[in-house]
Formats: C-alpha cells, structure tokens, sequence
C-alpha cells in the first residue's frame, strides 16, 4: 500500500509541476494583452501595430507545432521538455533587454517555439504520468495551470508593468521558469516517446469526421474569442470608459469564472460530454454579442467577464480532452495540430480585431467575434444534431 501511495504522490506532484509550467507558458503567451499600452509607448507605435505581436506570436506557434513534434517524434520527453525550458528562459532574457521592438520580436518567435513543442507534448505527458484512473483529472489540472494565466499571470503581468515597467514582466517570467525547470529536473520521470504518431498518422486522422468538424469548431471560436480579448485593455478603458484598476479587476474576474470552471469540469464532462462543448460555445457567444451594447456599469462588466472566462475555459478543456479521445493512437501528432489550430486561432482573432480598429474603430471587435462565435454555434448544433440522428 505505501509504495502505491508514494508512486502517486510523485506522479501528482509532477503533474502539478507541469500545471505550473503551463501557467508559465501561457502567462507568456498572454502577457502582451495587458502590456500593450505600455510597448506602443515605448517604441513609439500605436496599439493596433503592437497588437500584432500577438498574431506572429501565435501563428510560428501554428507553423511550428505540427513540424517539430514530427522530427522530435522519438526524443524522449523529459530531455526535450527541458532543452524546451531552455529556449523558453533565453528568450525572456532578451526580451526583458529588447532594444528595439524588432529585437522584442524576434525574443517572441523564439518563445512561440517553445511554446509550440511545449503544448504539444505535455497534455500526453500528464496523461501518462497520471495515477491510475485519474488521467482526466490530470488533463484539468495542466489546463487548469494555463487558466490561472489569465486569473493571475495576466493581471500581475499589468501590475508589474504599472509598477516597474513592461521588461520586468518578461524577466519575472523567466526567472519562474528557471526554477521550474530545476523542479521539473528532479520530479519528472524518464518517459521514451510512445504514440507520438507520424506523419503516416497524419492522413489517417483526417479521415476521421468527428475529429476534422472539432478541429474545426476550435479554429473559429478561438478567431472570435480573441477578435476582441486580444484588446480587451483599450476596449474595456476607452470604449466602456473604465479605468485601468477596473480592468485589471474584469482580468481578475475572467481569470476566477475560468478556474471555477476548471473545477467543474470533470463532473461536467461525465455527464453531457460533448454537451459541454455545446454550453461553452454558447457562453462565449452570448459575452460577445451583449459586452459593447448591455454593459454600463462595473456589476454588468464583471457578470459578462464571468460568463465570458467559464465558457472559453470550458470549450478548451473539453476540445483538448475529446482530441485526446479521438486519436488515443497517436496523441502527439493530435495534440499538435490542435495546439497550431488553436494558435492561428489567435493570431487570426489578433489580426481581425487589428484590422476592424482601423477600419471601423475598436467598439465593433466584440460584434464581430460574435458574429464569428454565432456561427460555430450553428455548426456545432447542426453536427451534434446529425451525429444524433445517425445513432
């Protein structure tokens, strides 16, 4: 008995390792959101210019993905998630001390690099180190790390920034994931790749319909969340007209509703499943469309970033698990095409949102990430519906 519960122990706190390090990551990924205001001032350029960093930063993680999980398919995991903490940490330090926003660019591919190896190992990994029975759980608690990046990371991020400046933001990063790579050294076993697939596996996995329609699904919510979370910082102070307090205040909130999700999640997804993509979709949607038009005063703000923050939590942790589910023969290739997916989502929301502040003004990225997430919705109710009637 003592033994299995040491083992358990163990693979736990690897698993919460790796939550913490997905914390890391995506508070890194997410960052620019509340420091935009901050690097436009610095190098002279306007938000909607800075905001794109956003779109390159997401769309290397999209081209990346796919291609390195491929040539890196038969490295053992431990060794390249710390050569990938490596560039992760060197990265940082440039763009703590970028001189120019070139520089700080050129740091930023360097993380999304990271970054794409990152997500496209550790869902499988948590899986596999996780004590029997328990791998859904496991899958909660990485998603749950990264979901603390907009309830934590995000808003310290812009308080740090407030406070100092927006490069000591980029070094506190990177000192975290300094030690977390110690840690990582000492807790997480040997682990020899095993169904990472191939790029046999690839033409396979696009035969499968329900795989395909989710990948899918994914893309154009994720381009309609972030048309307008990628400027919720102007949006929420200029076009809502709060202050710089309140918005880290509706970061906070959004951050909290997606951790309370988190925690339901497990329970949720025993019992409606897919059902649970559904409501999260629905959520997303409904933020979207009634932010700019309903919302007031700070009450109604905080209930929409509530809302907002469950649902988009919800739709990743059930898309990511359902991957998994689909292409348990080949995980890493799966969760790779999902992580690139999911990041032209955001770099496609970033560009969007850039592209309708010029053209038609800030107040009008929400409508259409609604517009956008309305859509996925009919689509989502359409498949769901034939799936049905198929049974």
């Amino acid at each position: 008995m003592h033994p299995t519960r040491s083992s358990d122990s163990q693979a736990w706190l690897a698993v919460i390792s790796l939550a913490f390090a997905a914390f890391v990551f995506n508070t890194s990924e997410f960052a620019p959101i509340g420091l935009l205001s901050g690097i436009a001032a610095s190098f002279d350029m306007s938000i909607a210019e800075t905001g794109l960093m956003m779109t390159y930063y997401a769309w290397v993680v999209a081209l990346a993905s796919l291609p390195a999980i491929l040539l890196l398919s038969d490295v053992e995991r431990r060794r390249l998630l710390l050569v990938v903490f490596g560039l992760f940490i060197g990265c940082h330090i440039v763009s703590a001390v970028a001189w120019s926003f070139s520089v700080l660019m050129i740091s930023r591919i360097g993380v999304a690099l990271a970054h794409a190896v990152f997500w496209a190992i550790t869902a499988a990994i948590a899986m596999r180190i996780a004590p029997e029975g328990k791998r859904h759980q496991a899958v909660s608690l990485l998603i749950t790390g990264a979901t603390l990046a907009s309830i934590l990371g995000l808003p310290l991020g812009r308080l740090i920034s407030e406070w100092m400046s927006w490069r000591m933001t980029f070094a506190l990063i990177g000192l975290c994931a300094t030690l977390l790579l110690l840690i990582t050294l000492k807790l997480l076993p040997r682990l020899p790749s095993e169904n990472a697939g191939s790029i046999s596996s690839l033409p396979l996995l696009l035969k499968r319909p329900a795989l395909v329609g989710l990948y899918l699904l994914i893309l154009l919510v994720v381009t309609a969340h972030f048309t307008a979370y990628s400027y919720i910082e102007p949006l929420v102070q200029q076009v809502l007209g709060f202050s710089g307090h309140q918005t880290t205040l509706v970061l906070l909130i959004y951050g909290c509703a997606g951790l309370t999700g988190a925690l339901l999640f497990s329970r949720l997804y025993r019992l409606l499943r897919a059902g649970v993509l559904l409501v999260a979709v629905a959520l997303i949607a409904t933020s979207l469309l009634v932010l700019v038009p309903w919302v007031q005063q700070s009450a109604q703000l905080v209930l929409i970033a509530a809302i907002w923050g469950m649902g988009v939590t919800l739709m990743t942790l059930t898309a990511q698990v359902l991957v998994l589910e689909l292409a348990a023969d080949a995980t890493d290739i799966a969760t790779a095409m999902f992580s690139g997916l999911y990041n032209v989502g955001i770099g496609g929301g970033a560009l969007i949102g850039s592209q309708i502040i010029v053209q038609a003004g800030l107040a009008h990225t929400s409508s259409v990430g609604a517009a956008l997430a309305l859509i996925a919705l009919l689509g989502l109710v359409c498949g769901l519906g034939w799936t049905l009637l198929r049974r």
